[in-house]
């Protein structure tokens, strides 16, 4: 067992980063290539560093030629594939894979496929990655795996992957996260993690490894070198403590693939920024939004993480907040699902329309089945419930919030009809803003999408008076 450590303590002890900044020489690569970057993000919250990025919610081969030829150098498709039990994650990226290859060749232009997941390591992996890549062409000449997230404190060192918790570095593996119901796990060293999810398929000692040192003593000429080398079919996972060594490693995955490599990507958000050369800009706030000048604010509430509890607390203290418990057994109980959506949703919109913040939220306590796909299963049944007191309500919201990638996910596709929307940028680091598009049920509508698993106690509370007319 890898112990937790202070964070100061192990980011001192590494050595000092690249010095060059290699974003401009990204840009100009990700150009000269022509390849689009196409990220299948198992739910919406991956869209946390990127800005000025199309989301899509639907994948024909006419939307996926559309997107392809656009000029843009990346773009979302969200499949929520976290959600669902494993044999529809997989027939869901074997149809996306399917129809990417077929729009690229309608329209003749190259991409590069990044599988976008959790942080923390759960999701259907290898399962899905498997799919993927078979409906692509097999022939890939490595899995990469970059579960580094700056913006959500986890680090990937010494092979280790690490989720930060004030001032300390807790190995995955030691952390709510790895005990999930459907995704749990018990490694926190990435080679053993892939070992594990593979049931011994991939030994730990097949998997390899692009090093701290690699990163910042060999620059990316180190990383081109290992690339190259890489038996065909191999895992590689990524070490990364900062995003200049995510651009150190980028920089020498643009040189490989350049020479004819091929690789599938399994990452964290903070890889899709850097591949796609998109430059990092200021976290926005209620001026750049052009929110309404009164109304009150809906904020959905699914996600059951501890962080997520103790942060909807603290809203629910807030003056001029309004909470609205969903009673989670009812939602279950096929007698009684339907009276409570529908009282849910009477309280909501009244408090809406008298211009106060409705917080609609499940009851706190997380009910699992008896094995993952049960718990899965249930967990789909509850989020079906919040979609469908969201399609209840008739009050448009000054902005809506949804906490929870699978809420999220699902109250935007399901409860509001989103097709297609853009990315505006953050509100806070790694809590993603999107401007929802003209088919939706709210044509223009702010849609803030907060992980589960990200920031502080006062997050919520920070966003709500931050938005709040005039900034607070």
């Amino acid at each position: 067992m890898t112990a937790r450590v202070r964070r100061d303590d192990l980011l001192a002890g590494l050595p000092d980063e690249w010095p060059d900044d290699l974003l401009p020489e990204i840009q100009r690569q990700v150009q000269a290539s022509g390849r689009k970057v196409v990220v299948l993000d198992d739910d919406p919250t991956g869209t946390q560093t990127v800005h000025g990025v199309p989301v899509l919610t639907e994948w024909s081969v006419t939307a996926l030629r559309h997107e392809l030829s656009s000029e843009l150098s990346a773009f979302y498709l969200l499949t929520n594939s976290r959600s669902l039990p494993l044999e529809e994650a997989c027939a869901l990226n074997m149809e996306i894979g399917r129809n990417l290859v077929k729009a690229g060749r309608e329209v003749g232009r190259s991409f590069v496929v990044v599988s976008r997941s959790d942080s923390t390591l759960r999701g259907h992996f290898p399962g899905e990655v498997e799919a993927l890549a078979e409906a692509l062409g097999d022939g890939f000449d490595a899995w990469l795996i970059i579960p580094f997230l700056l913006e959500g404190g986890r680090y990937t060192i010494r092979d280790v992957h690490y989720v930060a918790e004030d001032e300390w570095l807790v190995p995955a593996g030691e952390t709510e996260f790895a005990r999930d119901a459907a995704f749990g796990y018990r490694a926190s060293n990435l080679r053993e993690w892939v070992e594990e999810k593979t049931e011994g398929r991939i030994p730990a000692e097949a998997v390899a490894s692009v090093s701290i040192e690699d990163l910042r003593r060999g620059g990316p000429e180190r990383v081109t070198e290992i690339l190259m080398g890489l038996e065909r079919g191999s895992v590689c996972i990524v070490n990364a403590a900062s995003s200049r060594d995510l651009e150190v490693f980028v920089l020498g995955l643009l040189t490989a693939e350049a020479q004819g490599k091929r690789f599938l990507y399994r990452t964290a958000a903070s890889f899709v920024r850097v591949r796609a050369g998109i430059s990092p800009r200021p976290l926005l706030t209620w001026k750049d939004l052009d929110l309404p000048g009164s109304g009150g604010a809906l904020i959905v509430v699914g996600s059951h993480v501890p962080r997520t509890t103790s942060q909807l607390n603290a809203l629910l203290a807030l003056p001029g907040v309004i909470g609205v418990e969903v009673d989670v057994t009812s939602l279950l109980d096929d007698d009684q699902r339907v009276r409570e959506i529908e009282r849910v949703a009477r309280l909501a919109d009244q408090y809406l329309r008298d211009g106060r913040d409705a917080v609609v939220f499940t009851s706190r306590q997380l009910i699992t089945g008896e094995d993952a796909k049960s718990s899965l299963l249930i967990g789909r049944r509850i989020s079906d419930g919040l979609v469908a007191i969201v399609r209840a309500m008739t009050a448009r919201p000054r902005y809506l919030l949804a906490k929870g990638g699978i809420t999220s996910s699902d109250v935007a596709t399901l409860g509001l009809g989103v097709k297609r929307s853009l990315v505006l940028g953050q509100i806070l680091p790694g809590v993603p803003v999107w401007r929802l598009g003209p088919e939706s049920r709210y044509p223009g509508l702010v849609y803030i999408v907060f992980p589960g698993n990200v920031g502080g106690l006062e997050a919520l509370v920070d966003i709500v008076t931050g938005l709040r007319v005039g900034g607070g």
